[in-house]
């Protein structure tokens, strides 16, 4: 029964925080040079950064714009009923609930403009490293705050040599995008490291490759590689959070 509440709870969670995320993912799709968006399609101003994407001075009810508001908030919602499902009551179930929107805005984000803002990455990643501290210090938790630190170290430092070889193929904003998954995915030890980060590769294969047999992309067209590095961190974290 508390079990069950628990993900209830989560599900709850994430679908509200998943109401919050589309005013900030839109603001956010912008290309590099230019400054976070300000205004509606039409040129109204936009007032905050979370909320709807729904702008009340175009007409009669306001008119949405950026990423559908129901979407997102039923992805976050079943992001965080998953993790809920495989962490069960432990702390650390804790830092994945607030680290979940974020992680579903950076999705968002670089899927629609192939961007993943510093503001968003590095703040995930300092604030992975802080709440997983605070998790360690709580009884019952299943993880470890030194290999979540070493995770994120050396995860930046592959995707950096990645980088570095083939700028083209990896940017800089996932090589900042693997310091906040590599603290994660490190908690719960280096077998989940290198399965969450297998399993991006793999997410983002497979997704090239379908383009190509589609024919809506060719061999060096540029993808969105950040949205499946989530989706495979997701997959390992939910794996080593329920063998753990």
């Amino acid at each position: 029964m508390v079990d069950r509440l628990i993900v209830v709870g989560a599900v709850l969670w994430g679908g509200v925080a998943g109401l919050l995320v589309p005013r900030a993912a839109y603001r956010f799709c912008v290309d590099p040079d230019e400054p976070w968006a300000d205004r509606c399609p039409e040129g109204h101003p936009v007032n905050g950064w979370i909320g709807p994407a729904r702008c009340r001075e175009c007409g009669a009810g306001g008119r949405a714009y950026g990423p559908g508001t129901l979407s997102v908030a039923l992805a976050t919602a079943l992001v965080c009923g998953l993790l809920a499902c495989a962490t069960g009551a432990r702390p650390e179930l804790a830092v994945w609930l607030l680290l979940a929107p974020p992680g579903v805005l950076l999705a968002v984000v670089d899927f629609r403009v192939q961007r993943l803002p510093d503001v968003l990455t590095l703040s995930l990643a300092a604030a992975a490293l802080v709440l997983l501290a605070g998790a360690a210090a709580a009884p019952e938790h299943a993880g470890d705050w030194p290999t979540a630190l070493y995770g994120a170290l050396a995860l930046g430092a592959g995707y950096f040599v990645l980088f570095l070889v083939s700028p083209d193929g990896m940017g800089f904003g996932d090589v900042k995008l693997a310091l906040g998954l590599g603290a994660v995915l490190g908690w719960y030890g280096w077998g989940t490291v290198l399965l969450g980060t297998f399993a991006g590769f793999l997410y983002g294969g497979l997704y090239g490759a379908v383009l190509v047999v589609a024919r809506r992309a060719g061999r060096k067209t540029s993808i969105p590689f950040g949205p499946f590095l989530i989706a495979g961190a997701l997959t390992g974290l939910l794996v080593g959070a329920y063998a753990a």
